[in-house]
């Protein structure tokens, strides 16, 4: 179970098709309350539209968070993107999320998970984060994205 305010990459590969679910969760600054963080997500979503993605979801359905003023009962700081073709597009997905948590004003994280393979960005330095990224991706860029 993920604390509230993580932010979770988790890819699933569905073997006969090659489509893979990431999902985002995030983990803003501490400071920020249920409707700034509902805002920062909404946000980073319309990010994400602009790549070549099936689609881009708000998840829904994990209970009600105290304090959230948003309509529906989804999971704050939650978004589901689909890929279909994740060796090419999941590079450019973890590049828009890195841009974008370095065009933020505030101490934003994400965690990144594909099976058991995780990467934490956010915090490390860009030096750091880039060699995460690079080998990370080489783990799950040839249809071995969920791979277990």
């Amino acid at each position: 179970m993920l604390n509230e305010g993580m932010t979770l990459i988790q890819c699933e590969s569905d073997a006969a098709s090659s489509s893979v679910n990431v999902a985002l969760l995030l983990e803003g600054d501490p400071d920020l309350d249920s409707e700034q963080k509902d805002q920062l997500t909404r946000r980073l979503r319309e990010e994400l539209l602009q790549l070549e993605v099936d689609s881009v979801d708000l998840a829904k359905g994990a209970g009600d968070v105290a304090g959230a003023k948003v309509a529906d009962p989804v999971t704050l700081g939650a978004i589901i993107v689909a890929l279909s073709a994740p060796g090419g597009v999941l590079p450019t997905l973890i590049a828009t999320v890195r841009d974008w948590l370095r065009n933020s004003s505030k101490a934003h994280e994400v965690s990144i998970t594909i099976g058991d393979d995780k990467i934490d960005i956010g915090k490390a330095t860009s030096d750091q984060q880039q060699a995460l990224v690079d080998a990370f991706c080489r783990r799950h860029s040839t249809g071995g994205a969920g791979s277990e």
